[in-house]
């Protein structure tokens, strides 16, 4: 027996050094899987993408869930005999990165892009990118992460740029990406568009203004936002609400806080006649129900706030001033004209930027768009439910490849999500006015444009925009594969098996690599999407520098190890549940491995002469069996992604079964004078120990290598020993 067994079991002595044999075998790449192990499936592949971490920075505790529950069903493939590939890769993210850059050289130099010019700025977050994502690598790879490191791509690389450049132009050739003037989100603190999903809705306090436009107009209406009637073109009322249909069609001019309007009074069955005054003050510039309006009716766009926030309208007291401020100028107004008839407190969903925290204000703009209403011919079709040949929308193959059981959502009650999701899909803002990310591949000279490729010649520019990161990220599963070139990769791993991930980026991205595979490939992009939830600390409550309760998973590695990190948020854990984790589950796994290790001590110094060919007792048969028992059940927990109860279920039986039970009652026959007994429960011991360390190695991957390694009979790696049940006996 190894002399370390008589010391405490150490991780910080054993991870790494482990790590680095484990990445020199070159096991992670499936194509160097030995033969023997490959030979149970013929090879089958089984693929997983993982979720690029934004390179914005150092890995969280929703990082370390997604990256143990991956790792976790990476290493238990591969030990059935599976090709496993898990391909690692960063994102660019790039709103957050340069938001988190431009903070940064505010602070300590007091100057703005504008003030660096796109060339330095972008010099500089490529900086920032690069030390980050070797901090995010090495965090990933003290996770235990048995990804393809050789396979390893960044969002943003040269590849990638090509993908989402040949990606953008089919989309425009077939119509469903185009140039619009639209209601777009804009941040006017981080001066660019973003997404509906990308939008943070915080309840603040506000009021319920009811007014009239002046003396002479007829109709009554309310509001939130005073100050953008300012740029009213309509009022919109139910076209059977009694009180209103004489005036339907009628248009009134009128003085308003220094804004001459022109108000046409417009029938819209939308507008809901039991809410507010049930009539609507319609501005098109600055609402996305109004614009709707607008489309319906041919109505006038008039902007009266500006990219800054600043209103472009209005009497002395409004114009420039900032929207809140103005709010107060026209409520002010209104009471001096006698024209403010109620005025209520409420509580209000305000939206708000995600990464900057800005305060959206919709508005008017020239940006680029996906149609996903519009039907394109996709010309072959392995989706489940669309045929090859057929004429679809994206909206359509968005549905059709879960509604046709292509995809697989669990847990299944998200799937209603994603439906709700589809239905009040709008037109997809792509264009994004940052200077980081991947460059719209638009180029203009005169009237001429070019699409895709940048063309030869001179006057030429590009347009100046980016694309939205999640346009980038949607091709994520086949571009990483060599898409566009039809690469051996690409044929033998796409579609992926497994989407791991949280569900609150259930539309960020999911849907959008949906959409992206669908089109490009006519394929879905993975078979099952896992949804794990937010991790929480032990009194339910979100992580957050305000609370100061956040728990580092690289300072919990440091101490307990990553194994006891794994296990503590994959017991307890199922998915689509936020889980609360404590400083206490975590330990309390570094006490289990900590028990694995003394239940081999004493395995190994009392079984030294134990022979696999000794003859077995029915006792200990039995023994075998149960463990045999259990290998079937956790191999069917695995196959249905119950990875807390397969968790629970080896815990349970290493602690309370092999170390209370099986040991305790072997230590008379171990002594005793009966040689049959004495030799078969020896044997049955290492057999035991043997067939607990490779079931559990996908939870606890170092602990379980280095008891193996250290083991005399034993050959080569745990992460390559062939799993004990076949996969057609589970």
């Amino acid at each position: 027996m190894d002399d370390r067994f008589t010391r405490p079991y150490d991780p910080k002595a054993t991870e790494k050094r482990v790590y680095d044999a484990w990445e020199e075998s070159g096991h992670f790449n499936p194509d160097t899987l030995p033969p023997e192990l490959l030979s149970r499936t013929e090879g089958t592949p089984y693929t997983v993408m993982m979720p690029p971490p934004n390179a914005t920075g150092k890995l969280h505790m929703g990082h370390a869930l997604g990256f143990t529950v991956q790792d976790t069903l990476v290493r238990f493939k591969r030990l059935q005999g599976y090709a496993a590939l898990w391909l690692p890769g960063t994102d660019h993210a790039a709103i957050a990165t340069q938001s988190r850059v431009e903070k940064d050289i505010a602070k300590s130099e007091k100057k703005s892009r504008y003030d660096l010019g796109r060339e330095e700025l972008v010099r500089r977050i490529e900086a920032f990118v690069e030390e980050s994502r070797d901090t995010i690598r090495g965090q990933i790879r003290a996770m235990g992460s048995s990804c393809d490191w050789s396979r390893e791509a960044f969002t943003l690389d040269g590849k990638r740029n090509r993908a989402v450049n040949e990606l953008f132009k089919r989309m425009y050739d077939a119509g469903l990406i185009y140039r619009g003037y639209r209601i777009v989100n804009w941040d006017p603190k981080g001066q660019t568009t973003i997404s509906d999903d990308e939008i943070v809705y915080e309840e603040r306090p506000g009021k319920l203004y009811t007014f009239k436009y002046s003396k002479d107009f007829p109709i009554t209406i309310a509001t939130t936002r005073p100050e953008t009637k300012v740029g009213d073109t309509a009022v919109a009322v139910h076209p059977e609400d009694p009180r209103y249909k004489d005036y339907i069609g009628k248009t009134y001019d009128v003085e308003f806080a220094g804004a001459h309007l022109s108000l046409k009074v417009v029938g819209d069955a939308e507008v809901d006649p039991e809410f507010g005054t049930g009539a609507l003050g319609v501005t098109p510039a600055h609402s996305q129900t109004d614009w709707e309006i607008k489309d319906r009716h041919a109505l006038a766009v008039v902007q009266v706030i500006d990219e800054r926030g600043k209103m472009l309208a209005g009497n002395e007291h409004i114009l420039g001033k900032k929207a809140a401020e103005a709010r107060e100028a026209v409520v002010e107004w209104l009471r001096t004209e006698g024209l403010l008839e109620k005025e209520e407190d409420l509580v209000q969903n305000i939206a708000t930027a995600e990464r900057t925290g800005g305060v959206i204000e919709p508005l008017p703009k020239l940006q680029w768009f996906v149609d996903t209403d519009k039907p394109f011919l996709l010309p072959k079709s392995n989706i489940p439910g669309i045929a090859s040949g057929s004429q679809v929308t994206l909206k359509e193959l968005l549905r059709t490849a879960v509604a046709g059981g292509g995809v697989r959502i669990i847990p299944e009650h998200f799937e209603k999500t994603y439906f709700h999701w589809i239905d009040n899909l709008r037109p997809w803002c792509i264009s994004r006015q940052i200077w980081y990310g991947h460059r719209v591949p638009v180029w203009y000279r005169g009237e001429e444009i070019a699409i895709g490729e940048a063309p030869t010649g001179d006057g030429w520019t590009q347009d100046e925009d980016t694309l939205d990161t999640w346009f980038s990220s949607g091709s994520w599963t086949f571009s990483t594969l060599g898409w566009p070139d039809a690469t051996p990769d690409l044929v033998r791993f796409h579609p992926t098996n497994l989407l791991e991930t949280g569900y609150d980026i259930l539309f960020f991205w999911i849907a959008r690599m949906i959409l992206m595979s669908g089109f490009a490939l006519g394929e879905i992009p993975f078979k099952d999407v896992y949804l794990h939830g937010i991790v929480r600390d032990a009194q339910g409550r979100k992580f957050s520098k305000s609370l100061g309760n956040g728990i580092d998973p690289i300072d919990m590695i440091d101490r307990f190890g990553a194994d006891a990190v794994r296990m503590s948020l994959l017991v307890g854990n199922t998915p689509g549940t936020d889980m609360r984790l404590s400083e206490d589950k975590i330990k309390g796994y570094k006490h289990f491995a900590n028990k694995l290790w003394n239940i081999t001590r004493f395995i190994l110094e009392n079984t030294e002469e134990a022979s696999p060919d000794a003859p077995v007792t029915e006792e200990d048969a039995q023994l075998r069996e149960a463990l045999d028992e259990l290998a079937r059940a956790v191999t069917i927990d695995l196959d249905e992604y119950r990875l807390y109860m397969a968790a629970e279920r080896l815990y349970h039986y290493v602690w309370h079964e092999l170390a209370d039970v099986i040991i305790e009652g072997s230590k008379p026959i171990l002594l005793g004078e009966d040689e049959l007994k004495k030799v078969s429960r020896a044997a049955t011991l290492r057999h035991l120990l043997r067939t607990v360390l490779v079931l559990l190695h996908p939870f606890m991957p170092f602990v379980t290598e280095e008891i193996w390694q250290n083991i005399p009979t034993t050959d080569g790696f745990l992460m390559t020993t062939p799993w004990p049940v076949p996969h057609a006996d589970a």
